[in-house]
This record gives C-alpha cells, structure tokens and sequence, in this order.
C-alpha cells in the first residue's frame, strides 16, 4: 500500500517535470524587469541559441564534475570549510559589486523595523497599516529589529547575515544528499559545490526579505526529519519540529513542509512503531504554531494589538483571487485584489472573503474552460521553467534608469553606487541576457536528470526521496491556484539540487560502466 502511493507521487512529479521539459522546447519563460517590468512573458523558443547554451552547461557541468571527483582522496574536514569559505567570499564580493538597495516589501519591512526600535512606534498594526494588512512580516520586522540591534545599521550586516544563512542551506544540501545516499562510498564533493556556486542562491543574498532564511530554516528541518525516519532518534524530530516551525514562521510555505514530513511519518509507522510515530507526529503538529500563538500573545499582553492580529488580515482568498487572471497568468494584478479588500470591504476580513468568493466566481463562469486551462498551464510553465528565481531584480538589481511595463511606474530599484560590474549588467546588456540564458539552461538540464532519477526510481522501485518529492508536488499544487513569482519557490531550489545530482551522477555511473 505505502510503496505504491509512493509509485504513484513518482509518477506524478515525473509527469510535471515532463511537462516542463516538453514546454521548454517551444516556450520560453522570461522575467525581465529592467526591460518588461514586473510581469511575466512567454515567448517563441529560440531553438539554436538553448540547444547551445544547454550543451555547453552541459560540457561543462560534466567536467566540472570529474575535477570534484578528485577531491575524494581529501577529508571532509578539510573540503567543507574549504568550499563554505569559497562561497562567503563569492557573495561577499557580490553584495559589493551589486549593492542593491532595498525596495517593495523589503523597504517596508525594514523601515517598520527601524520605526519601532528607534521611536517605539507600532502604528503599523493599526487599522490600514502594513502589518494590520500582513502580520505574516512581522517575523521579519522583529528580525531585522534584533540585528539593527545588536549590530551597526547598516544593510551590509543585514545581507551578511543572509550569507550565513545560505551557507548553512548548503552545507544541509550535502547532508541531506549523504543522509539520502547513506551506502555511497564517496565523499560526493560535486553536490557541495554545486550548492555552494548555485547562482541564484550566491546572488539572492543581496534581498533583504525572509526568502534566504526560511529556506536554510525549512531545508535543516527537512534533513533532520530524513534523518530521524533513518536513525529513529527522537531528538531528531524534535529538531526537525523547531526549525519547521521558525521557518513557517518566517514564510507560511512551511505548511507544505509539514505535511510531506506528516505523510512520511505516516509511511513508516511500521518501521517506527506505533508508540514513537503517534510521538513523533504529535510534537510535529503541536510545535509548528507555537512562534505564532507567542507572537499573539505577546502583542497583547503589551496593549500594541487588542485583538488577535490575524483577525481582520488580508484573507487567503485575496491570493487565490489575484491567481486567477487570464492576463497576468495570476501574477501581480495592479491592485485590484488590494483594492477588493482596502476599499471595498474597508479592512474588514469577513466581508472582504464574501467579496472575493464572488469575484473567484465571476472569473471562472466568465472564462471558457479553454482559456482557463489554457492559463494554468501558462502559469504553471512560467513558474517553474523561469529558471532564476527572479534573481534578475531581487539579486543583481537595477539602476531606475531603465523602465517599462508591469509595475514600473509603482516601484524603482536603484543602487547604493554603482560599480564596473553594475554597468555592465546595466538594463538589457549582454551580460545580464547572457546569464539568465545560462540560468534558463541549467534549470532545464537539472529538470532532465531529475526526470531520469524519477524513472529510475519507479523502474528500480527505490522511493528513499519520497519526502522531497512530497514537498516539490506541494510547491506545484499550491502555485497552480495562488498568486505567482518565480521567487516564491526559491525554497525548494535545495530539493531539486540533491535530485537533479541523484539523476546526474546515475548517468555518469551509467556512462562510465559502458565504457568500461
């Protein structure tokens, strides 16, 4: 019963991440805010210019990994530290080269940070204020606050502390590859590096929002929750339970986390025994809110709310509603979402609900089926196949001076002073084009090995990553219906590392016996 419920989640995945390869080749998804604004594009597939670039990310990759090859003779003593070093020092000379100044939510959060450390001012969650409207961000705000405390104000200390972050990300990317892998007799060098030169993670240490923490938080609780179902220490699962539960807390999306570690633990019931899986399960679920119910009992016990402050907050539904347009493909819909609820329904949540049932209802009976499923397909292909995580704008930034479409108007990026590297990555350049085509590229590739390692899987009926195929499924599912960015599924980008390397190293074996 268990192993085919896991055959058929590896059917499922292996069925998208076919989509997303098939669509590649006539679909290419874009996002390019220093040219188009904020706002997706779907263009015409430049056939010659992919098929080169991914063969040569290709040739590369696998030379690349014949050299990590050799550092197997070499302790992981030394090799570790080595390789975290190398990548602290790449995305310090990054957030030096780049220094991207805050914008959007991530000025907002900030300010707001600064407001209550300096003047004690907590207007914020006063009706109509930012936080009455998302008090999801307070996370963020108390720990920027904290830092702005403890360290000099400055937005070095801020992308510093993202560095940290991303580097404990990689080295959970490694122990998450070795605790799956646990009969390799290799060190697997290649899949350290891999996460520790990754270029999105390297250059989105530079966004000053909760993206790069919740994803070290949630990557080290999957790891320990791994660990646990092979080593069945409790202490594992109680690790596992408090970094879910701070990284819930810093992004919602810890949810889907919770339940792929759920169902796993489902799964293994026999090999755990009842008495620690019914344990296990229950401090799982009985810690993951418990940053939460702290922060709303905290809030009121010091008069800075009256009421629980999710009360009247934006409602889920004001998301579904923006994740429905057939024009934006459920990206950013200029407000009119926003509007539904600060206007029409005056902050109130439960008249604003009513309202956006409505208006979900409208879309759909409005809509033919043909154009809906004509645009969830879109939306689901330009998530996923978009490639960069929209580093394009949050990691390397723009200078304002190049402005179109989308939300130009609403927001401008600029940077602390510009460098060499910022003239060069200026607007359209050849530089910024050529190294979202190499972003692209990879991001298909790691598509085709995670499709080979699936299919391997099922043929072999090997299902040990059903825990990481559990959340990738639930990042699909949930983006299908809510609003999009290409950056909100930045944390699974450690997830489709450790399988795209699975699917890698099963052809380079593969290859490498044939020769033989």
């Amino acid at each position: 019963m268990v192993r085919g419920t896991q055959r058929i989640l590896y059917i499922m995945l292996a069925f998208c991440i076919g989509l997303f390869i098939a669509s590649s080749f006539f679909i290419r998804a874009k996002y390019t805010y220093s040219v188009y604004g904020d706002t997706t594009v779907l263009e015409k597939q430049q056939w010659v210019l992919f098929i080169l670039a991914a063969a040569a990310v290709l040739a590369v990759s696998f030379v690349l990994y014949r050299m990590c090859l050799k550092l197997n003779r070499y302790s992981r003593k030394i090799v570790i530290p080595a390789v975290l070093l190398f990548s602290f020092a790449i995305q310090l000379v990054i957030i030096f080269l780049f220094p991207r100044m805050p914008t959007d939510d991530s000025q907002t959060v900030l300010s707001l940070a600064m407001d209550m450390l300096y003047e004690q001012d907590y207007s914020s969650f006063q009706t109509g204020g930012y936080l009455y409207m998302f008090p999801f961000n307070f996370s963020m705000v108390l720990y920027l606050k904290t830092l702005l405390f403890l360290f000099p104000d400055n937005y070095l200390v801020i992308k510093i502390f993202n560095i940290l972050f991303s580097l404990v990300t990689t080295l959970m990317v490694y122990l998450l590859y070795k605790e799956l892998n646990a009969r390799s007799k290799e060190n697997d060098y290649g899949v350290l590096i891999i996460a520790a030169t990754y270029i999105p993670s390297l250059f989105m240490s530079n966004f000053i929002y909760n993206d790069v923490i919740a994803t070290a938080f949630l990557t080290s609780a999957l790891y320990f929750a791994v660990r646990f179902l092979r080593r069945m220490s409790m202490k594992d699962i109680l690790l596992a339970a408090i970094l879910l539960a701070i990284g819930n807390y810093f992004r919602s999306t810890g949810m889907i986390f919770l339940i792929a570690v759920l169902i796993c633990l489902f799964f293994s019931i026999r090999t755990l025994g009842l008495k620690k899986a019914l344990a296990s399960i229950g401090i799982t679920v009985l810690l993951f809110n418990v940053p939460g119910w702290t922060q709303n009992a905290v809030l009121q016990a010091t008069h800075v709310v009256d009421e629980p402050v999710n009360k009247n907050s934006a409602p889920v539904y004001m998301w579904l509603n923006m994740g429905i347009n057939l024009e934006t493909l459920g990206f950013w819909d200029n407000q009119q979402s926003y509007n539904i609820y600060q206007r029409e329904a005056n902050y109130n949540k439960t008249d604003s609900v009513e309202l956006f049932k409505a208006s979900i209802g409208d879309k759909l009976s409005e809509a033919s089926l043909g154009e809906l499923a004509e645009m969830y397909y879109k939306k689901l292909v330009w998530t996923w196949t978009e490639g960069t995580y929209q580093m394009e704008r949050y990691g390397i930034g723009n200078d304002g001076s190049s402005r179109s479409g989308g939300r130009a108007g609403f927001v401008m990026d600029r940077y602390s002073y510009t460098t060499f590297a910022t003239d060069l990555f200026k607007g359209d350049s050849k530089y910024r084009s050529g190294l979202l085509w190499v972003l692209y590229v990879q991001n298909f590739l790691m598509y085709g090995f995670i499709l080979i390692r699936l299919i391997g899987g099922i043929r072999a009926k090997r299902f040990e990553e059903t825990s990481l195929i559990l959340v990738v499924l639930g990042f699909i599912a949930f983006y299908l219906l809510w609003e999009i960015k290409s950056r909100y599924i930045y944390p699974v980008y450690p997830l489709l590392i450790v399988l795209s390397y699975m699917g890698f190293k099963d052809v380079y074996d593969y290859m490498l016996n044939r020769k033989r």
